[in-house]
């Protein structure tokens, strides 16, 4: 049995500046915060000819093409598996769409799980631009790479997000009594209400696809090209 975790952020300055609508045209900077609340995976293998997966539903299939949950179809064949012998069940420290980047620690403990039944060895940063690559390329969420990042590394960091896509990753340097006094002073709470976090930075990173547009347009009429 194989049992993986990832932890859940908090942005403390920066959030959007990761959306590629953004970054390529301007780069992105952010700080961002793992917290002590987890997404984990379970993945054993079993001895029937069908893949079980278990999150807030459950399935039964014969083929991975089959599964309806994206993230976890896509994992699966990102990785090459083929074989249906596995149960792969999830569990949260907290609910999804509370804006803690459960997606992203979703798909990083999920690839980490697929990753060591492989006995594959893996980086943060490798792990990271996989998760992005299921999420952003594949699945074309509206979403940024912050979540995957702070995810896959742990701790405090500072990320950028170069133009050309590369992240840049570095550990924020702060002393151990300021990180406990912002351990004492940050409070979070459940208030009931969820929401996805596509849909919101859908309409962020439409803004920022329309602002890039208008700004080549002038661009290019200035220079003379009339497009």
């Amino acid at each position: 049995m194989i049992i993986t975790r990832s932890p859940l952020r908090i942005s403390l300055g920066g959030g959007g500046t990761d959306l590629p609508s953004y970054y390529q045209k301007h780069e992105g900077f952010l700080i961002s915060a793992a917290i002590d609340k987890y997404v984990y995976i379970n993945l054993h293998d079993t001895f029937v000819d069908y893949l079980i997966v278990k999150y807030s539903k459950m399935e039964k299939v014969n083929n991975i093409d089959d599964i309806k949950h994206p993230i976890i179809r896509e994992s699966l064949k990102l990785l090459g598996f083929e074989a249906c012998y596995l149960e792969i069940a999830s569990l949260a420290d907290i609910p999804a769409g509370t804006g803690l980047g459960s997606s992203g620690s979703f798909t990083c403990s999920l690839l980490k799980a697929l990753h060591t039944h492989k006995n594959n060895i893996i980086t943060p940063a490798d792990l990271a631009e996989q998760a992005c690559h299921i999420e952003l390329d594949i699945l074309r969420e509206p979403i940024g790479k912050q979540d995957q990042y702070i995810s896959a590394y742990g701790g405090i960091n500072c990320f950028t997000f170069c133009k050309d896509n590369r992240v840049k990753s570095e550990k924020l340097h702060i002393s151990q009594e300021t990180l406990y006094n912002l351990e004492d002073h940050l409070l979070l709470f459940f208030t009931g209400y969820s929401r996805s976090a596509s849909n919101v930075l859908k309409e962020q990173d439409d803004k920022s696809k329309k602002k890039r547009f208008i700004d080549d347009r002038k661009s290019a009429l200035r220079e003379g090209t009339g497009l």
